[in-house]
């Protein structure tokens, strides 16, 4: 995990260039915590009583930014990738899960994303959702707060496995 290719948001750029920076940052820092593992390791449950799963994190970015900018904010018809059953969230059941097709779907899923905010015309632009006003602004902060949650959940996961630790 030393091979740390991140680009660092600017320090003065203007709300939109920052907020998308950000979430670029945090997306990558998802991928560097999965850099150089194997499938199983990718799968390896750090914590006995949770299900939380590197491949399981990267299975749920993939539905969270597919619901957010596909779903909400582009008003498109979007099926989960991997449908719950029984009320759980199917994206962390991983035992049997393609480690490629995740990453390749996540990877698809943050570049439509990226497409989805790029088609919006301001930050504060909003959609009606469900009854509820939802703003781009929102959509992209919401999508940081995501990935920075779950980065540190994959920071935790990532030492239990090889006792690599790092932003």
């Amino acid at each position: 995990m030393n091979n740390d290719q991140r680009i660092p948001p600017s320090k003065v750029a203007g709300d939109r260039a920052s907020l998308t920076a950000f979430l670029d940052y945090q997306r990558e820092t998802l991928a560097m915590k999965c850099q150089g593992l194997t499938g199983e390791q990718l799968r390896r449950r750090a914590v006995p009583t949770s299900a939380l799963t590197l491949l399981g994190l990267v299975r749920h970015a993939a539905e969270v930014e597919r619901g957010w900018f596909r779903l909400v904010l582009s008003g498109e018809d979007c099926e989960p990738l991997w449908p719950r059953t029984g009320g759980e969230f199917a994206e962390f059941q991983v035992d049997d899960a393609d480690v490629d097709e995740a990453f390749v779907a996540w990877r698809e899923a943050c570049e439509g994303s990226r497409a989805a905010a790029s088609a919006v015309g301001s930050l504060d632009d909003t959609v009606d959702f469900r009854g509820e006003v939802i703003s781009l602004r929102y959509v992209l902060t919401h999508m940081i707060e995501e990935y920075a949650r779950h980065n540190g959940h994959a920071d935790l996961i990532r030492e239990a496995i090889d006792g690599a630790v790092g932003e």
